[in-house]
């Protein structure tokens, strides 16, 4: 029989429960009885409201029981197709490409599908990483030794061109907070992650990992309280606490490799990491922060990009897994169901190839790759997986497509929200 203290109506009975459970159960004082009581309590009151039984087994019971009271979540749910933000108003619709090794940048026009513009970015340029005000676009530079340092180079994407190049020690990569009070610089050879004022790129603090060997790429949790870090060259990932600007853990993963990109599952429950060594998606536990699962994709896994419907998952597999591999491998792209976390379909990229990074063009029919290797992009149809190549300069790498949907970007080379 359910406790009276369940039964009795209320004005809002799943924020009572909340309230109710939450207080007891973080009560230290409280007994193992009056616990038990209330994980009863909370169980009834789920069957009572209509909460639906079909919970994964994977969910531990305190899991199952907060899933039950609250609204679903989709993180996605403003990123979907025509969703543009008032902000990217007057924004060309174009094609970014950093190009590592001939140090400048790409431009193509999505409607033609030919390169229309490029010009020198500084050095090092290896993403294209929308502001979180989605008003400017920065090309990420990684500096080449101690003594020679990287850069950051800002775009217009109202006139498709160069504003500016700020010195940089060391820029691999970068992303906002998500509250956008700062960007967050990934200096991947010095492992720290710098605090910047988002837009004059002014320190304003820092957090050196040094477990954290390869630091580059990262996705935030739902509530965006925290992130993870993926650390390539250590097989492991850096969770932080991103208000706080500490570490507040590491996990090596089962099979070690290298981690590559990540991303959040829509319902904001596990992390996706793709990892280059292993041929795969290791996927992680959003809250405790512990491996649970994994799935074979192809050879040398590398980005993740969710489709516009949040449904699918695509996944680039570079072809190999050598840091610099030979032209024409064996990339392909694995499309993954988010519901069932199974590969959907694959698609090869004829004559071969090294698809690498990039994102989703707006209206979600195309996803547009760098071949690393190759010195070509690929525009793929997701509908039937035909791939359009296009030259473009040497050694070509993140990539990003403007504009996206979505209220604000978290960094990369499109994480939107």
């Amino acid at each position: 029989m359910c406790p009276d203290v369940i039964t009795q109506p209320r004005r809002d009975a799943a924020a009572n429960l909340n309230f109710f459970t939450g207080t007891i159960m973080l009560n230290r004082h409280v007994g193992a009885g009056t616990r038990a009581l209330v994980l009863l309590a909370a169980a009834c009151w789920c069957l009572q409201n209509g909460a639906s039984a079909q919970t994964p087994a994977d969910l531990p019971e305190w899991r199952q029981q907060r899933d039950a009271t609250v609204q679903p979540v989709d993180i996605y749910a403003h990123a979907t197709a025509a969703q543009l933000s008032a902000a990217v108003v007057g924004a060309l619709e174009r094609v970014y490409v950093p190009n590592i090794a001939s140090q400048d940048v790409s431009v193509i026009d999505p409607a033609t599908m030919k390169v229309v513009d490029h010009y020198g970015v500084g050095r090092g340029p290896q993403h294209i990483v929308p502001s979180w005000d989605l008003k400017t676009l920065w090309v990420t530079g990684s500096a080449k030794s101690a003594k020679i340092w990287g850069s950051l180079a800002s775009i217009d994407p109202r006139t498709g061109k160069l504003q500016q190049i700020l010195p940089m020690e060391d820029a691999y990569n970068m992303y906002f907070t998500p509250d956008g009070a700062s960007a967050i610089v990934v200096a991947e050879s010095r492992r720290r992650l710098e605090y910047r004022d988002p837009h004059t790129m002014k320190l304003q603090g820092s957090l050196t990992i040094p477990e954290c060997v390869g630091l580059n790429h990262a996705d935030f949790s739902a509530d965006g309280t925290t992130a993870i870090f993926t650390c390539e060259f250590s097989g492991s990932l850096a969770r932080i606490d991103v208000a706080g600007r500490k570490l507040l853990g590491l996990l090596k993963l089962a099979k070690g490799g290298m981690p590559q990109d990540i991303r959040l599952s829509p319902d904001g429950r596990v992390f996706y990491v793709a990892n280059m060594m292993t041929d795969g998606v290791s996927l992680i536990d959003a809250d405790s922060f512990k491996e649970i699962g994994f799935v074979a994709t192809g050879i040398g896994t590398h980005g993740l990009y969710p489709s516009r419907d949040g449904k699918k998952l695509y996944v680039s597999n570079r072809g190999s897994h050598a840091v610099g591999g030979p032209p024409h491998g064996r990339g392909t792209v694995s499309v993954i169901d988010f519901a069932t976390r199974k590969v959907d379909a694959t698609w090869p990229i004829p004559g071969g190839g090294s698809p690498d990074m990039g994102n989703v063009s707006a209206d979600g029919k195309r996803l547009w790759l760098s071949g690393r290797f190759d010195n070509v992009v690929y525009a793929i149809d997701t509908g039937t997986g035909q791939v359009v190549k296009i030259p473009v300069g040497h050694t070509p790498h993140g990539l990003t497509v403007w504009p996206q949907p979505g209220r604000y970007s978290l960094g990369h080379t499109g994480i939107m929200r």
